[in-house]
């Protein structure tokens, strides 16, 4: 269900080079960040003693998300794919949740599991690239 990949990059640089090949997918493939979170920093001025590093990107392809809203409006709580940079240990990660096997738990419908099983295959790339 999970897809992570370990880094030797810094967390700083793996974020970089994240961003980098969104850039590239995005301009080959119509994916968009949407927004970026740095999970980490938002905890630490809460107050809160969190060490490690973590940015959640929130990428979206506008014509898979329409398609799949389309087919199931509630399905929109699985979107937008999120990307996570993240530090464990000392240790950069790269991941994300497959939607996919989410999907298969929420619905039945082929369509949607297909749109679902292809959308990973670029953010796959992305995290791959970024490594």
């Amino acid at each position: 269900m999970y897809y992570i990949v370990d880094s030797e990059k810094s967390f700083e640089q793996a974020c970089t080079c994240l961003e980098s090949a969104m850039i590239d997918h995005g301009l080959s493939h119509d994916f968009s960040v949407l927004h970026v979170h740095d999970l980490g920093k938002t905890l630490r001025a809460k107050g809160m003693t969190f060490t490690p590093q973590c940015k959640i990107f929130e990428v979206c392809h506008p014509l898979h998300a329409a398609n799949i809203l389309t087919g199931d409006m509630r399905i929109n709580m699985l979107l937008p794919c999120r990307i996570l940079v993240y530090t464990d240990q000392g240790k950069t990660h790269i991941g994300l949740i497959k939607p996919a096997p989410m999907l298969a738990a929420l619905s039945d419908s082929p369509s949607l599991l297909q749109i679902f099983e292809q959308a990973p295959t670029s953010i796959i790339e992305m995290i791959d690239e970024a490594k």
